[in-house]
Parts: structure tokens; sequence; C-alpha cells
């Protein structure tokens, strides 16, 4: 009995796993080679016929460049910052821990909320940001609404909302390098700079290379809410990725098949750059 206990606290994990992902990315698969009726009575076997209508559409090579450019961009930049943000909040100063609450306060935040936030700083008549870009840079753009303006939002308000979660293991990263490393760069009057991108950051790479899959994979499949509430898409789809469109497809056109043809290039597209980030940036990353 003892030896099958292991195996029967398990069975209520697996059962969960097998009903809420295995048997939906499966019926996913399976209805990615089907059409449905707009009221999804009938199905029929249409094949490969929803991959060609869609690698057939120029509009979803766009949708590809538009995904690949906001999450690589948002991803980019919020390793870029939480790096240099976490060294000042790893310093024993006055109020570190006030900061660090603050900080990290915006992963507590739905992205739709988030979202709002944005929004409404951005607003052009009554957003502070767009009031502060006005009295400082003297520019008054429309910023959810104009190309390019619109993207550089989206990606400042992604930024934000994924910020804190690589601060938690950045801060984490540093607090572990040996006290010993450092000094001996000081001996060898190593300057600032120096320590932080020549000593530091070899150092946490298995936390930069792990953020990186973590963050594209929440710009690839958790980004709706913030793109549905702050642009919809637009201007003139400009902002339309790839899960934004698999939503319009299922949910506003009702192209159920095309949609979960959509889900399958997705899942591809992510285990491609997966299987290509592990093969070849894994043999820079530095484990101690």
């Amino acid at each position: 009995m003892r030896k099958l206990t292991p195996y029967l606290l398990l069975v209520p994990t697996f059962l969960i796993i097998i009903l809420f992902i295995y048997f939906p990315a499966f019926n996913s698969f399976k209805l990615s080679f089907f059409q449905e009726s707009f009221f999804g009575d009938k199905s029929i076997f249409v094949g490969l016929d929803n991959y060609i209508d869609l690698f057939t559409d120029s509009e979803y090579y766009k949708v590809l460049k538009t995904t690949f450019i906001y999450s690589l961009s948002s991803v980019g930049i919020t390793i870029f910052l939480a790096f240099l943000i976490a060294q000042l909040l790893v310093k024993n100063l006055p109020g570190t821990r006030i900061f660090r609450t603050l900080m990290f306060s915006p992963y507590a935040v739905s992205p739709a909320i988030s979202a709002t936030l944005w929004s409404m700083m951005f607003t052009p008549t009554a957003g502070l940001l767009s009031y502060l870009f006005q009295v400082i840079f003297h520019i008054d753009v429309d910023w959810l609404t104009t190309v390019p303006y619109a993207m550089i939002a989206l990606i400042a308000a992604t930024v934000w909302k994924m910020l804190p979660f690589d601060l938690i293991f950045y801060i984490a990263a540093l607090q572990n390098i040996p006290d010993s490393i450092l000094e001996s760069s000081l001996i060898d009057g190593a300057n600032p700079w120096t320590r932080m991108w020549k000593i530091k950051f070899p150092l946490v790479t298995p936390i930069t290379f792990y953020l990186f899959i973590m963050n594209f994979t929440t710009t690839m499949f958790s980004s709706f809410g913030i793109i549905d509430i702050m642009t919809r898409g637009g201007p003139l789809g400009s902002t339309t990725t790839m899960i934004y469109r698999l939503y319009l497809d299922g949910f506003a056109f009702q192209d159920n098949g095309l949609a979960a043809a959509e889900s399958v290039v997705m899942f591809g597209v992510m285990s491609v750059i997966t299987y290509l980030y592990f093969r070849f940036v894994e043999k820079g990353v530095h484990y101690q």
C-alpha cells in the first residue's frame, strides 16, 4: 500500500492537468481541421484549409511581425530595467524596503486594471503622461489611436506590469552573489559599470535565461487584457498580436476552426523559439 500511496496522491493533479490542459489542447488541435457553423451545431471536415487560409493571408504575416516586435521589445526593456533597478534595491539603505514594496505593487494588479490606468494616463485631454509630454517635450499626440505611438504605449504598460516579477528574481540572484567575488573585483580596480556588466550580469544569467522564457510566454499568451482595453488591436491593426487575432476570429467573427488553427500556430511558434533559445543561448549561461 505504501508503494501505491504516492501515485494515489498524484491522481487529482493528473486529472486536473488532463481535463484543463491536455483535453482542451487536443480538442483545439482537432477543431483546426473542421469548419463549424455559426451556432456550432454542425462541423464539416476541411482538412488543412484553415491553415492554408491562414498562411495565404498577408494580414496574418503582419500580425506575426507585430507580435515579435511587441514581445521582444517588452521582454528586452523589462529585463534591462529590472536588472538596473535591482542594483539599487539590494543596497542596505534607509527606505529600501518601502521602495521594494512600491515596486512590487504592480504585480498584484490585474492586466485589465493596469491597462485602464495606463489608458487614463495616455488620454489626450486629461491624461497625466500626455500633459507631461506636452509641457516638457511639446509633443501633442493621441497615443492610443496613432501609429506608432499606440505600440509604444502598449509596450510601456506591459513593461510596467511585468517589471515586478523580474525584480523579485534579480534581487534574490544579486543577494546570492558571494561577497568575495565583488571584493576581489574592487581590489583589482574594477569600476561600478564593469562590476555590473562583467561580473554581476554573467553570474545571474540563469535568472535572465528563465525570465526571458517566462516574459516571452506572458507577452505571447497573457497580453490580451492590456491590448483589448488600451487599443483593441488598432489603429489599423498596428497592435493586433497573435493572441488578439485569435480572439477576433474566434469570438468576434465566430470562425472557430480558423481560431483553433491560430492557437496551434502559436503553440508551434512558442515551441520553436523555446527550443532555439535552449539550443543556442543556454551555452552562454553561467551556472555557479
